[in-house]
């Protein structure tokens, strides 16, 4: 396993790091037992990065979070939750309930200290309350050593510099971006040298598009237009055809970037998460890389979005 400075934080994470949604039903219905092991097995494999929320499963994935790093040494693993977002279409990001969100996450967690706390889709947001209520009560915990980073997540690209380019130096240490950096989508790109220059570190996520790039395919709730699924389903089909996996490919291709920290991987299977660290120790197939993104250059950077109509990315298409 590769490590990689997050930003300015002092944080050395896995280039390849464990999203914690599916430990909350996300996908399927899990056994609470293959969750843990799960944890486990990325741990011993040399991820150190653990990301959750409460959102994920209505407190389900950070309870057996917790319950798998029962007994591991704190200063072994790096550990990210996020506030503000509690249920499907219930956002509040007031200073009580994000403090009070806090305390519960924590306790949850069997911690009382954050490595990386984050402000969960902010798109959904005003973002004038995230900058002017939201973070400052997060700065206070910062501030009593309780949270190491400030961090924010979201869809559209433009509410990181909307965000950032209002705060003082080193209040937001990592932005967590899904759908941005993949095979058929590398905006993120252009906001990386901003990023580099004030020191905060990228976290990627989603490097198969939330399904596109994928056998199964994009799920029946998928916000992508029908173009996008078709591009990208063509490229699937022609990975089939040579017997290849694009879902290797898709996840090697996201963590060869070299200013991007980490890319999440979500599973609840051992099994799983052993493919994927194994998938990223392999050089990639330049070859294939070349035709997949031949395949996809008609939809290259065309993209969906989502949130309050002000925090919406223009559309490409």
């Amino acid at each position: 396993m590769h490590y990689r400075p997050l930003g300015s934080t002092g944080l050395k994470v896995s280039v390849l790091s464990y999203g914690a949604s599916p430990l909350g039903n996300a996908f399927r219905t899990i056994d609470d037992n293959e969750g843990i092991r799960t944890v486990r097995t990325a741990l011993d494999l040399g991820i150190n990065f653990l990301d959750t929320s409460p959102h994920y499963g209505a407190t389900k994935s950070e309870t057996v979070l917790g319950r798998a790093l029962q007994g591991v040494p704190r200063d072994s693993y790096i550990l990210a939750t996020k506030v503000g977002q509690y249920g499907e279409g219930n956002f509040d990001f007031s200073a009580a309930r994000v403090t009070q969100s806090f305390e519960e996450s924590c306790a949850r967690l069997g911690t009382d200290y954050i490595d990386v706390l984050h402000c969960h889709d902010i798109e959904f947001a005003d973002l004038n309350q995230i900058l002017n209520e939201t973070l400052p009560a997060l700065v206070k915990l910062r501030d009593a050593g309780r949270v190491g980073h400030l961090g924010i997540t979201g869809l559209p690209l433009k509410i990181f510099p909307a965000v950032i380019e209002r705060t003082a130096p080193g209040t937001i240490g990592a932005v967590l971006s899904f759908c941005r950096y993949c095979l058929n989508d590398t905006a993120l790109e252009s906001l990386i040298p901003a990023f580099q220059a004030k020191g905060i570190g990228i976290i990627n996520a989603s490097a198969t598009g939330m399904g596109l790039l994928t056998e199964r395919g994009a799920p029946g709730w998928h916000p992508a237009p029908e173009s996008i699924k078709t591009g990208c389903r063509r490229a699937v089909e022609y990975c089939q055809s040579v017997g290849a996996d694009i879902t290797k490919l898709a996840l090697q291709f996201a963590v060869q970037h070299p200013a991007i920290a980490t890319t999440l991987v979500g599973t609840a299977s051992p099994e799983n998460i052993r493919k994927n660290v194994a998938y990223i120790a392999e050089p990639i197939d330049a070859e294939l890389l070349a035709k997949v993104l031949d395949v996809l250059q008609p939809i290259l950077n065309h993209n969906f979005t989502r949130g309050r109509p002000e925090n919406r990315d223009p559309i490409i298409a």
